[in-house]
């Protein structure tokens, strides 16, 4: 029995130390196939950061414009492209240029020398109305319509509207059309010649001119001066061709008068409190009167221009003088 157990432990022996041969002998083959595919001088394969999947760069982004902090800012009702930047975009300076301020009419600007003043046939008269304000803003050039047109067939000067203080010739040409405006010299006494706006001036009938203060800027009412032709209503009802009576019915009293000069023009020097005296609009009149053509020489150079008359007076009356030219001012 003894024999037999140890020919068995023997047997089981042998068989375990086969068995652990045969693991070793697997284990070097597969290290020699190993070696073989990896070749003599390439290391064992190991996993690397580069095996892992690099996720796609992103697409560059445009670089943005700084902004400023004066950005234009447009004017309400401007209009913006949405596909450019604030900086971009027209300012409203590229669209309307300033006007330029209004230059002050020379010191030596002409002016009427001989013509009759206008304050001279207003003495004692209500003083003009004041001028606007600094910060006050003129009032607004009425464009052409029915109303201008009716103005104009009606020949009537008033002061205010296109003939006020602060009218301009830009306000007259929006009142009478561009067409019937035009700005060139006009003659004065002495010959010389001075600028100003003329309303219709290819017909003689409907003829006005209008001088102005600020000569540069064309602006500023001076003086508005109906001659000639001329069939224009001075305010009060004043108009070319008046007798010294007609002029005392619209007046309602008598006035005064300087005699003729060498020219053989008489002048109103004051309208002695009259309804001529005061204009509505605060402006003012002055008018020249000349000696019917068939009166005698002797008669009218004995009414000299160094004194002064009544409209009343009977040598005055002798000679029928009539209104040669109205001039109305501020």
């Amino acid at each position: 029995m003894r024999v037999v157990s140890m020919r068995a432990v023997l047997i089981a022996g042998i068989g375990a130390v086969a068995a652990v041969s045969v693991f070793i002998m697997s284990l070097a083959t597969a290290g020699s196939l190993a070696a073989q595919q990896n070749g003599p001088d390439q290391a064992p394969y190991q996993p690397t950061v580069q095996d892992e999947p690099v996720p796609a760069a992103p697409a560059p982004q445009p670089a943005k414009r700084p902004k400023h902090k004066t950005a234009k800012t447009s004017l309400p009702g401007t209009p913006t492209n949405p596909d450019l930047d604030t900086n971009d975009q027209l300012a409203p300076s590229q669209m309307q240029q300033q006007m330029p301020a209004a230059v002050s009419q020379p010191s030596s600007a002409p002016v009427k020398p001989t013509r009759p003043a206008v304050r001279a046939a207003t003495d004692g008269a209500a003083s003009a109305a004041p001028a606007a304000g600094p910060g006050a803003v003129p009032s607004a050039a009425p464009a052409a319509g029915p109303k201008a047109a009716a103005l104009a067939n009606a020949r009537v000067v008033v002061c205010n509207g296109p003939f006020s203080k602060d009218s301009s010739h830009l306000r007259l040409a929006m009142t009478f059309d561009t067409k019937n405006v035009t700005y060139s010299d006009v003659e004065s006494s002495g010959g010389t010649k001075v600028p100003a706006s003329v309303l219709f001036p290819a017909d003689p009938k409907r003829r006005l001119e209008v001088w102005w203060a600020n000569a540069a800027a064309r602006s500023q009412t001076y003086l508005i001066v109906i001659n000639g032709k001329s069939t224009w209503t001075a305010p009060g009802g004043m108009k070319l061709g008046l007798t010294l009576a007609q002029l005392e019915k619209l007046n309602h009293k008598p006035f005064k008068l300087k005699g003729f000069d060498k020219t053989g023009t008489a002048t109103v020097s004051d309208w002695d409190g009259g309804l001529l005296a005061t204009l509505a609009g605060g402006c003012k009149s002055g008018l020249s009167l000349q000696a019917d053509p068939k009166a005698a020489p002797d008669a009218i150079s004995a009414l000299g221009a160094d004194k002064e008359y009544s409209s009343s007076d009977p040598a005055f009356r002798a000679v029928k003088p009539v209104v040669s030219e109205i001039l109305i001012g501020y």
